[in-house]
Formats: C-alpha cells, structure tokens, sequence
C-alpha cells in the first residue's frame, strides 16, 4: 500500500540542490530509512547517472515497491531489509549514503550502529549525507526544535534531535570527516561526511 508524507514533499527540491552536488560522482547510494518511498524515486528521477538502492525495515517495503512500481524508474532499486542494529548490513559497498530524518526518532545507541554500518560499506571518497535538525553545542536552534525534541521524548525517551557534535564523533570513529554543513529551510540541516 503507497503511503505518502507531506514532509517529503516539502523538503524534496532543496535536498536534491545539495545531493545533484555531494553526489555527481557517485554511481550507487544507499538510502537507509526509505519511508514511503517518495523520497527514493524523487531523487532517482533527478539523479538519472546513479542507481538508487532503498532500505527499511520490513513494515515499510510495501509503500517504497508501490512508489518504485508507479514511477518504473529502472535505477531505483527495490528495498533491502536493513534495520541498523543489527550486523546483517549488505555485503555490497556504495559511494554514496543518504539519511533523512533518522538519527532523532532512533535511540542513541541506534545512531551509533547506523554509523559504524556506514563506515563499513563506504568506498573512499564516498560521501554519506544525513538530513534533519540537529542541536549544537547542546542548544537548539530554534524554539520550533525545542518543542519538536520536547514531543518526541515524551513519544519515546529514547529518541530526541542529536547534538552535532556527537554525531561528528560518530563519524570521525568511523572513519569519517565533516566535509560540509549546509543549512537547510525550516530549521534543518544536511550534514556531508566524507570516507576518509
């Protein structure tokens, strides 16, 4: 069943902006998290020189084959079974990897496998770009992020916006470093971390 969200609409055209930059010379991304699906075929259409692979875990599949099946785009590929926590990642390696809002509704030590996943399956110089709001030097930056972290921690304790700097440890212990920090509408950000 295709389900549809009114957020990746709203924020489709100013992340594929940065990802028609940070991903020209990628030939095959990963998106972890794939949602409905909207985003996956969005960004195949407008990135016809890589092959998209989608992922989520298994409630999710339904919607993104729905999303693939309407558009027939040939380099949006079907959804792998991904859940980050655990060490079954794809054995295939890719030059590219795309998040968007991931890292807040899962727990900490969720955030810390999906980054030791990507580590592994990044080729050198392969860039991974994680899209959402962040917290820096553990201060919002808007009073719109504070009530939204305040709302996901009463949903979930465990879940809640991440600080920036927490998130770059993450990737610098996995072999990452902080190419760019673009600043994004609606108090987001699309973080660019590169193998290195």
């Amino acid at each position: 069943m295709k389900q549809y969200s009114e957020a990746c609409d709203q924020n489709r055209m100013p992340i594929l902006d940065i990802l028609k930059r940070e991903f020209r010379a990628a030939r095959r991304v990963l998106e972890i998290g794939s949602g409905t699906g909207q985003h996956a075929v969005f960004f195949g259409r407008h990135l016809p020189h890589l092959l998209w692979q989608t992922s989520d875990l298994e409630e999710n599949h339904a919607s993104i084959h729905a999303w693939i099946a309407e558009t027939g785009l040939d380099n949006v590929a079907p959804p792998l079974l991904l859940d980050v926590r655990s060490h079954d990642w794809p054995e295939v390696q890719f030059d590219g990897i795309f998040s968007a809002n991931t890292s807040h509704i899962m727990s900490w030590s969720t955030v810390a496998s999906m980054f030791t996943g990507i580590g592994s399956l990044l080729t050198r110089p392969g860039c991974f770009c994680l899209y959402g709001p962040f917290n820096y030097a553990n201060q919002y930056t808007s009073d719109s992020n504070r009530h939204f972290d305040q709302w996901l921690r009463r949903r979930d304790p465990d879940s809640g916006l991440r600080n920036f700097e927490d998130l770059d440890d993450l990737a610098r212990n996995n072999g990452l470093r902080l190419r760019t920090d673009h600043v994004m509408p609606v108090n987001n950000r699309l973080l660019v971390w590169e193998k290195c």
